[in-house]
C-alpha cells in the first residue's frame, strides 16, 4: 500500500488520538536554515503542560530530579521529552544537545533501556544526525517490531537522507499499525513531497484534529504546518489565520511569527514584513530571518544594510565545515556570494544525503559557476518526487533555459550554420 492509498483509508479514522508528536522546523518552500522533514514523534506524558511557561517549569522540575537521580533512565526520558519540545518550539538545537547528553548518561548504566533508546533516536533527528537516528530506529524496531514509533523514526531519517521509497514504506507501516496524528502528519509531508498540496493539507488537518486540545505546543505546531500549506497554495487569509492561532496557543512561537512575516511579504506589505522579521530576529537568530531582512534591504537599494544582514546570516549558519544541510550553500548561490564555497558546501552535504532540497542547492550552486550539465543532472534529481516546490521548479526552468541557450550558441558557432539563423 502506498502512502497516498493509506491516507485515503485513514480519512475515516481521524478521530483516533495521537500517542506521539512529530517534530519539525518548517516554513515556506524549504526556508533557509530549516529542515523540511517531519522529524520524530516526541511522546507526551499525562498532565504535561506544554505551554511556553509549562515547558520551562517542567524542564526545571526534571532537571532537579536528574540531579537527585543521575543516570535514572525514566527521569532521562521525561527530561529529554521536554527538552526536545523546547528545541522544536524555540528553533534552538541546544536543548536537543542537552537531551542527548542526558540520554547517553542513562544508557551507559542501562544500555538496553527501550524508552531511552527511542528518545535517543529523536534527539539524533533534532540534531540532524540522521544516519545515527536510522541506526537507532533499526535497533529499536528489531527489539519491538510492533511499535509504530520505530517506523516513524526510520521514515523520518530516510526522508532527510533522500531515500524516499524506504521512507514512504515506513510511513505506510506506521499508519497501518496506528492511525493518528503522527502518522497523518508524516503522510501530509509525503503528499507534499509528491506534489499533492491539497492532499497534504487534508492529511495535516486530520493530524491537527487528532491532537489533544490540551497540548498547546503540539496544537501550535500543527497550526504552523497548516499555515505553511495554505501559504504555498496562495491562500493568504487561511495562512494568516493559522499562524495567528499558533501564536495564541503558544506565545511567541517562532515559526508562526515567521509565517506571519511571510504572509505580509506575499501581500507586498514590505514595511510590515521587515518589522516582523527584525523583531523575531532579536529573539531567534536564524540564517533564514537574517537573509529575509537582508533581501528586504537589498530590494530597497540599501546595500550596506543588506550586506550587514547577509554577513549575519553567514555567521549564524556557522563554519562551512560543520554544515549538515545545504541551506548555507543555497543562500550563497542565490545571492552570488562565495560561489566556489557554495559548490564545496553543497557537494560535501550531498555526499551524505541526497534529499531533493540538497539536490536543488547543489544544482543552483553548479548553475551559478557555469557547470550547466552538472546543474541539470542535480536539478533532475531534485524533481524526482514530483514536488511542486516553487524554488526547485524555478531553478530547474532557468537551468533548462541556460542549457538550451548554450546548445543554440554552440550550433551557431559551427561553420556554415550561422547563415541559417533566422534572427540574423
Amino acid at each position: 500500500m502506498t502512502t497516498r492509498q493509506w491516507v485515503g483509508i485513514a480519512l475515516g479514522l481521524a478521530g483516533i488520538a495521537a500517542a506521539v508528536m512529530p517534530r519539525s522546523f518548517s516554513g515556506d518552500s524549504h526556508p533557509i536554515g530549516s529542515t523540511p522533514g517531519i522529524g520524530l514523534s516526541i511522546r507526551t506524558h499525562d498532565a504535561l503542560d506544554t505551554s511556553a511557561e509549562g515547558l520551562i517549569k517542567r524542564e526545571r522540575e526534571f532537571e532537579g530530579q536528574w540531579r537527585d537521580r543521575p543516570r535514572d533512565p525514566a527521569v532521562a526520558v521525561r527530561l529529554a521529552d521536554v527538552l526536545l519540545r523546547q528545541a522544536r518550539a524555540t528553533v534552538d538545537s541546544r536543548p536537543a544537545g542537552r537531551a542527548l547528553e542526558v540520554l547517553n548518561a542513562a544508557l551507559k548504566e542501562y544500555p538496553a533501556h527501550y524508552d531511552a533508546l527511542r528518545m535517543t533516536g529523536a534527539a539524533y533527528l533534532s540534531l540532524h544526525r540522521f544516519r545515527e537516528a536510522l541506526a537507532v530506529g533499526r535497533r529499536t524496531r528489531d527489539l519491538r517490531p510492533a511499535d509504530p514509533w520505530n517506523y516513524g523514526l526510520m521514515g523520518d531519517a530516510w526522508i532527510e537522507l533522500g531515500d524516499y521509497d524506504e521512507a514512504f514504506a515506513a510511513f505506510d507501516t506506521m499508519g497501518t499499525m496506528r492511525p493518528g496524528a503522527p502518522a497523518y502528519a508524516r503522510a501530509a509531508y509525503a503528499r507534499e513531497l509528491q506534489g499533492d498540496l491539497p492532499g497534504a493539507l487534508q492529511a495535516m488537518g486530520m493530524a491537527a484534529q487528532a491532537t489533544s486540545s490540551e497540548d498547546a505546543e503540539a496544537q501550535a505546531w500543527h497550526a504552523v504546518q497548516l499555515g505553511d500549506l495554505h501559504l504555498k497554495l496562495g491562500q493568504l487569509d487561511d495562512a494568516e489565520r493559522e499562524y495567528r492561532r499558533a501564536v495564541h496557543l503558544y506565545a511567541g512561537y517562532p515559526s508562526a511569527i515567521g509565517g506571519q512575516g511571510r504572509v505580509k511579504a506575499a501581500r507586498a506589505d514590505w514595511d510590515g514584513a521587515l518589522a516582523t522579521f527584525l523583531d523575531q530576529l532579536k529573539r531567534t537568530g536564524t540564517l533564514d530571518l537574517a537573509a529575509r531582512v537582508g533581501d528586504e534591504y537589498a530590494r530597497r537599494g540599501r546595500a550596506t544594510d543588506a550586506e550587514r544582514y547577509y554577513q549575519l546570516a553567514e555567521d549564524l549558519a556557522g563554519p562551512d565545515r560543520v554544515q549538515t544541510e545545504a541551506t548555507l550553500a543555497l543562500f550563497l548561490a542565490e545571492r552570488n556570494r562565495r560561489l566556489a564555497d557554495a559548490v564545496t558546501i553543497a557537494e560535501t552535504v550531498a555526499a551524505t544525503r541526497r534529499d531533493i532540497f540538497t539536490e536543488d542547492a547543489l544544482a543552483w550552486s553548479y548553475y551559478k559557476v557555469g557547470r550547466l550539465d552538472a546543474a541539470a543532472a542535480a536539478s533532475q534529481r531534485a524533481l524526482r518526487t514530483g514536488t511542486r516546490d516553487e524554488r526547485i521548479r524555478l531553478h530547474a526552468a532557468q537551468i533548462r533555459a541556460a542549457r538550451s541557450d548554450r546548445v543554440r550558441r554552440d550550433l551557431l558557432a559551427k561553420p556554415g550554420l550561422a547563415s541559417s539563423d533566422p534572427s540574423r
